[in-house]
């Protein structure tokens, strides 16, 4: 699928139906959507990692970004990245956050649990 239009192909994480995300990819390249609709959060994500290097935009909201021991205040306009195998974690501020995640390499795991 080369356009995947505003409105189209979001799936629920793990059946959770306020954490939707949608995944376009090349072979070395992926990008996906993700909308968290239950914010604002008490307590941030539990930490995680991968190998993967990330970057994302923030596209709708605010959030607290947590990687290794720094904290970040991010609002929509904001960017981060994040290095391969750091632990990291958000925490939504907003009803509503929209992230425009990059990834490299893809996320095959991501691909497993979609189809």
């Amino acid at each position: 699928m080369e356009v995947i239009k505003h409105n189209e192909n979001f799936e629920a994480v793990n059946g959770n139906m306020s954490l939707q995300r949608k995944i376009i990819h090349l072979e070395q390249l992926m990008v996906t959507v993700i909308e968290i609709t239950d914010g604002p959060m008490k307590n941030p994500d539990p930490f995680h990692s991968h190998p993967h290097e990330q970057i994302s935009y923030i596209a709708e909201g605010s959030l607290k970004l947590f990687i290794e021991d720094r904290e970040y205040l991010l609002q929509k306009g904001d960017v981060f990245k994040v290095a391969s195998n750091l632990k990291h974690a958000i925490q939504t501020l907003t009803e509503k956050v929209t992230l425009v995640d990059g990834f490299s390499p893809i996320r095959e795991d991501f691909l497993n649990l979609t189809h």
